[in-house]
């Protein structure tokens, strides 16, 4: 069975960075967390890559749906919401995971954690009235290459 076409965000700068992160295994912002997250679309079905800032909270991943502080939530939160199977690359690493919301009760904690770690996301959730999610990636195996979802 051969791999499924992943296709990379339609928006310039992200797919700009994720070029930069697959040529340079994933380091290429020294001194940021950068992860490439591979969901499938809700409606076609098709493999999407983006590439986000990740935060650490013990084996789990935390990514943040800020879409820069838009009134919507961006494309790729919709498709793990739909499909929480997703593919995580952490520089040379990829793993199959699972992502899910913060429940109520874990948000305030996480989102302390991710807004010390990178303030910028407090002026995000100041220009929206939506609340932004915090998303747990929990990891289940290590792949040497993107598996088929």
């Amino acid at each position: 069975m051969s791999a499924e076409e992943v296709i990379d965000s339609p928006v310039p700068w992200v797919a700009g960075h994720i070029r930069r992160l697959v040529e340079t295994g994933g380091h290429a912002r020294p001194g940021m967390n950068d992860l490439l997250l591979t969901t499938r679309g809700r409606r076609t079905g098709t493999l999407r890559r983006t590439a986000l800032v990740y935060i650490r909270n013990g084996e789990r991943y935390l990514v943040v749906a800020s879409n820069a502080g838009a009134d919507r939530h961006p494309a790729w939160y919709l498709n793990l919401v739909a499909d929480p199977a997703v593919i995580v690359q952490v520089g040379s690493q990829t793993f199959a995971a699972t992502a899910r919301t913060a429940t109520a009760a874990e948000r305030p904690r996480l989102w302390r954690l991710i807004v010390e770690t990178m303030p910028s996301y407090q002026g995000y959730q100041e220009s929206t009235e939506r609340q932004i999610p915090v998303v747990i990636v929990s990891t289940e195996a290590v792949f040497g290459e993107v598996p088929t979802m």
